[in-house]
């Protein structure tokens, strides 16, 4: 899903960081794809990680809901002999998806975020600096984001905007956009932009443009994102074999938070107390690293949108799965399913 990453956007979008995988190195240096391994790339994108992988030897299943990728993941197979199998689906599949090819896998890599060509490309919605229409669907159905502003009341789009993107104008933003709305439907990536710009101001000191993180909520929101990361990582305990690695690449602090608990709560024991001292066991699924990696200064320098970009890995030990996702659970928000006619 991601080529360049993550979904901060930046003033060179369109520029040389467009091509480049995120952490490359880092990631294969995590996954250490080998001869005869099975790796899954659940966020093909434009394929800068499944390239790497398959040059190392390893077969792919390359996943992702963008029909343009899984086209691009289709031209590509053609070079390499059957190993890259492309499936246009969502990575939070990626266990009923791995059933259906076989089973179970050495590795899985996620890139988490909106991809760098679907930010680029103005017509797909993600950009505030590029006028497109407001769709922001990583795939090609379901609810936009004009629907949601258009449509959600005053109280959700709040929580969304405060949630999923940590703005802590949520609040007049939301009611920014309903005064409006109320006037004429929002259409336009711009015009929504410009509605959010006013709200929020910008200072010489803001580094970031007024609209990012407001976009930013909205894209998570539509694309459910942190739904199916909570899923993709609940799957990939139960389709890893015993060895099997795990290599997660994110660009958000509400991301980043899911892969750091899962992975924490994962690989370590129950801790007893002189009260509590007889805690039920349970099984430790990973061996996880115990720090982040980040990108380097010259990463960051050649490619902005890097600069956010946190890798988190574990490796999968011979216990059983365990059953629930008790560390992913995060604040309910509205349901697309349960979208209003109106956000009256």
């Amino acid at each position: 899903m991601t080529t360049g990453g993550g979904g901060v956007e930046e003033p060179t979008a369109g520029g040389p960081a467009r091509h480049l995988p995120v952490l490359l190195a880092e990631v294969l240096a995590a996954l250490q794809p080998a001869d005869g391994d099975i790796v899954v790339d659940g966020t093909f994108g434009n394929g800068g990680y499944t390239r790497a992988i398959l040059d190392a030897g390893a077969s792919v299943i390359a996943i992702d809901r963008d029909p343009s990728a899984v086209a691009t993941a289709r031209e590509l197979a053609s070079g390499y002999d059957g190993r890259l199998i492309p499936v246009e689906g969502r990575f939070g599949d990626l266990g009923a998806i791995v059933a259906a090819h076989g089973g179970r896998v050495d590795g899985i890599v996620l890139d988490i975020g909106v991809s760098s060509m679907q930010i680029d490309t103005a017509e797909r919605g993600f950009s505030f600096q590029k006028d497109g229409p407001l769709d922001m669907r990583m795939g090609s159905s379901g609810p936009t984001a004009a629907d949601v502003v258009n449509r959600l009341k005053i109280g959700d789009l709040a929580r969304i905007f405060g949630f999923y993107g940590e703005e802590k104008q949520a609040g007049r933003i939301a009611r920014a956009i309903v005064a409006r709305r109320d006037e004429r439907p929002f259409t336009r990536t711009l015009d929504l932009a410009g509605v959010v710009g006013k709200v929020v101001g910008r200072s010489p000191k803001d580094k970031i443009d007024p609209a990012t993180r407001s976009f930013q909520a909205l894209r998570i929101y539509v694309n459910d994102e942190l739904g199916e990361l909570a899923r993709a990582l609940v799957a990939a305990e139960q389709v890893l074999k015993p060895g099997g690695r795990l290599v997660v690449v994110s660009f958000h602090s509400l991301e980043d938070r899911i892969v750091k608990r899962f992975l924490r709560d994962r690989s370590s024991p129950p801790s007893g107390s002189r009260h509590l001292p007889n805690l039920a066991p349970v099984s430790q699924t990973f061996v996880a690293r115990n720090k982040a990696v980040a990108a380097s200064e010259e990463e960051a320098r050649q490619n902005p949108r890097a600069r956010s970009a946190k890798l988190r890995s574990g490796i999968r030990t011979d216990e059983p799965a365990r059953t629930g996702s008790d560390a992913l659970e995060f604040a309910a928000l509205p349901s697309l399913a349960d979208l209003p006619e109106s956000g009256d």
